[in-house]
């Protein structure tokens, strides 16, 4: 399972102005930091403040910041606001082509798995993923360093 890019980039902007307390901050300094074009993070920030997790202003001391703590703001609530769908197979799209959907137990299994994983998710608040706010003082080269990919499981 992946989750979409855009799901991933209001993760990381909702991490961002989480280590951004004291003031707001801009599309443009996010786009810059995170090298991610500003027009998309631009449709991320709205999204987010639809959704209610970032405060956004207009203007030339426009910004945006969280809504609420960090505490508040659930990852099982982020990911469900920002994920258009949760099609694992064929079965679970709208137009499904698939042959064998009707007697298949696969969607079952599936689902249980989803369930899991948002389960999982819902353990957790941006607090529990937040970045320190020294960390964002640092340029972006300075600040990425390689990290080992997620666990692995065993098959």
């Amino acid at each position: 399972m992946r989750l979409t890019s855009f799901t991933d980039y209001a993760l990381r902007l909702l991490i961002y102005a989480a280590g951004h307390t004291a003031d707001r901050v801009t599309i443009e300094e996010a786009a810059a930091y995170f090298a991610i074009s500003h027009g998309h993070l631009k449709k991320v920030v709205l999204a987010l403040s639809r959704a209610g997790f970032l405060a956004s202003m207009k203007g030339r001391k426009g910004g945006f910041a969280l809504a609420r703590p960090p505490h508040e703001i659930n990852i099982a609530d982020v990911v469900l606001a920002t994920e258009p769908d949760f099609g694992l197979f064929e079965c679970f799209l709208t137009g499904n082509a698939c042959r064998i959907s009707r007697p298949c137990r696969l969607p079952n299994l599936a689902t249980e798995a989803l369930e899991a994983f948002i389960a999982t998710l819902r353990k957790y608040t941006l607090a529990d993923a937040v970045v320190r706010p020294e960390f964002f003082a640092q340029p972006p080269a300075a600040a990425s360093q390689p990290r080992r990919g997620p666990r692995q499981m065993a098959v």
